[in-house]
C-alpha cells in the first residue's frame, strides 16, 4: 500500500496558515476545525509545520498561555515529508523513529495533503481485515477432497 491510496480514502481537505499567523489564532483553527496539525506555507512553498506538540512545549514555556508570537517562532522548520508513491511500511517506520505523527505529502514541491498516524493505522487495519475475510471466504469455499478410486 502507498501514501496515494490513503490519501484517496482520506480526502483532500487541508488547513494551512502562514508563518506570520498569530499562534493563538492557529491554536483556535486547530481546535474549530479538531485537528491536530497545520501546514505552514509561505509564497506557495511549505516551510514548517505546526502540530500540538509544539503548541504543549509553548503553553508549558508560558505557564499555560500561548502568548502573542507567530507561528514562524514556534513550527517545526524541518519536516520530515513523503511522497504519493512512499510505501506505508515505510511510513510507519518513519513515523515511529522520528515521534512524527503527521506528515506532509508532496509531489515535488506540491504539497497535496498530510498523513496523521491515525490515518495510516486505520489504512492497514482496513487492508488486513480485506485480506482477513479474503482468506476466511477462500477457506470457506475450499473444494472438498475427492475420494481416491480404488
Amino acid at each position: 500500500m502507498k501514501v496515494s491510496e490513503i490519501l484517496q480514502v482520506k480526502g483532500n481537505i487541508l488547513y494551512t496558515v502562514t508563518p506570520e499567523t498569530l499562534l493563538a489564532d492557529a491554536v483556535s483553527t486547530m481546535s474549530e476545525k479538531d485537528i491536530g496539525s497545520l501546514v505552514v506555507m509561505e509564497y506557495g512553498d511549505l516551510v514548517g509545520m505546526l502540530t500540538f506538540r509544539e503548541v504543549i512545549k509553548v503553553l508549558a514555556a508560558n505557564g499555560g498561555s500561548v502568548g502573542n508570537g507567530t507561528v514562524r517562532r514556534y513550527m517545526d522548520d524541518s519536516p520530515i515529508t513523503v511522497t504519493p508513491d512512499t510505501e506505508v511500511n515505510e511510513v510507519r517506520r518513519m513515523m515511529l523513529e522520528k515521534h512524527a505523527r503527521y506528515l506532509p505529502v508532496m509531489d515535488a514541491r506540491t504539497l497535496l495533503g498530510v498523513i496523521s498516524f491515525y490515518d495510516v493505522a486505520r489504512a492497514v487495519l482496513e487492508a488486513q481485515s480485506f485480506e482477513n475475510r479474503m482468506l476466511k471466504a477462500y477457506i470457506r469455499d475450499w473444494p472438498a477432497e475427492q475420494a481416491a478410486d480404488d
